[in-house]
């Protein structure tokens, strides 16, 4: 049995800016260029409280909440900060798998500093990370990833919450399925019209019948729904591409593929965002209904500068398939590809703003 600790900075990119500025402190700060192409990379507990959330439009944002102090993303200084919390996480264990800048998996089944518990380690790297950094952190500790990363949200900011082996089964059952990861609207929808809207009703569905609606798909989600997930923290590896994908609950015909490619592309978008990255290529999947799988991509002269844009590619790339009419797909995937690393403030505005 593993032990997993999950950490996840408290809205990392605006509580840097809100320490490294006093006068922004109790403020609803946004992270994000003003302007009708941009989005919001971070928002303050105080800006999220008018209901902005990350990848909203910044105009959007902007509508909810007049007063909000917009300052534009500074990414080197997020990864100094990101690097110092790497060297926290290392003095516990040398399995780390980053999510992003601001998040990251560990495996303290054995710890460098002997502590007794997962538990105890986590209070110690959020200790430190308040004491080094200035910043919070909140932290879920489980037997496994998937439990770890919903227990790091359930007392945020700066909580600590564990979900012990013994009451796994229990924590999950009255939760809402959106919660479990891979579960996005589309899919919380396609559940909902099988009546299915809590963990428990999902894990009450035959494991037959989720195989025979969803494949592989429905198989994982009846594990999840009985608390299983057997991924390993994988320690960093240089990443290729950053990619998001969806297999859907009918198969669809290209056309109506097209309209289930935003949520995607928000996703990767996201994504970048929070890895400091930027992608230099757009490439679309998709796998028919017989799982051939066919890739479509372009190389851009400089990266998309907001999600709507990898959309629009997206679409482009869509009209390059030259399959018959009545092609069926049953996934769809967005990508961004020749990942470059986003370095400077100025950089990032001539590509973003």
């Amino acid at each position: 049995m593993r032990k997993i600790v999950h950490i996840d900075m408290d809205a990392f990119y605006a509580s840097v800016e809100q320490r490294d500025d006093p006068s922004l402190r109790g403020r609803p700060v946004v992270v994000a260029w003003r302007g009708a192409r941009s989005v919001v990379c971070a928002a303050s507990y105080e800006a999220r409280r008018f209901g902005i959330r990350s990848a909203m439009p910044a105009i959007r944002a902007e509508r909810l909440c007049p007063q909000a102090v917009f300052v534009p993303p500074d990414f080197s200084r997020y990864k100094a900060v990101s690097k110092q919390v790497r060297a926290i996480f290392q003095r516990h264990t040398d399995l780390i798998e980053p999510l992003s800048l601001d998040e990251a998996y560990l495996d303290v089944s054995e710890n460098r500093q002997n502590l007794p518990s997962a538990t105890a380690v986590a209070q110690a790297i959020r200790s430190e990370i308040r004491d080094e950094t200035g910043l919070t952190a909140s932290a879920g500790v489980a037997e496994n990833k998937f439990l770890a990363k919903i227990a790091s949200d359930w007392r945020k900011p700066d909580g600590l919450f564990v979900i012990r082996p013994e009451q796994a089964m229990d924590f999950l059952t009255p939760l809402p399925v959106g919660r479990l990861p891979g579960v996005g609207k589309v899919m919380e929808s396609k559940l909902d019209a099988l009546g299915i809207q809590t963990v428990g009703e999902l894990r009450a569905m035959p494991l037959e019948a989720l195989d025979a609606r969803f494949g592989r798909w429905g198989r994982r989600l009846h594990e999840l729904s009985m608390g299983v997930d057997l991924h390993p923290v994988e320690v960093e590896r240089p990443s290729l591409q950053i990619s998001a994908e969806d297999t859907f609950a009918t198969d669809l015909s290209l056309e109506q593929v097209g309209m289930e490619l935003a949520p995607l592309a928000e996703r990767i978008w996201l994504s970048a965002q929070r890895s400091g990255r930027l992608g230099r290529g757009v490439v679309l999947k998709l796998k028919t209904t017989d799982f051939r799988v066919l890739t479509r991509s372009q190389t851009l002269d400089s990266p998309p500068a907001s999600a709507a844009e990898v959309l629009a590619i997206a679409w482009a790339l869509r009209q390059r398939v030259q399959l018959p009419a009545d092609t069926r797909y049953r996934l769809a995937g967005v990508g961004l590809i020749h990942l470059v690393e986003a370095s400077s403030a100025a950089q990032q505005a001539s590509l973003f703003a």
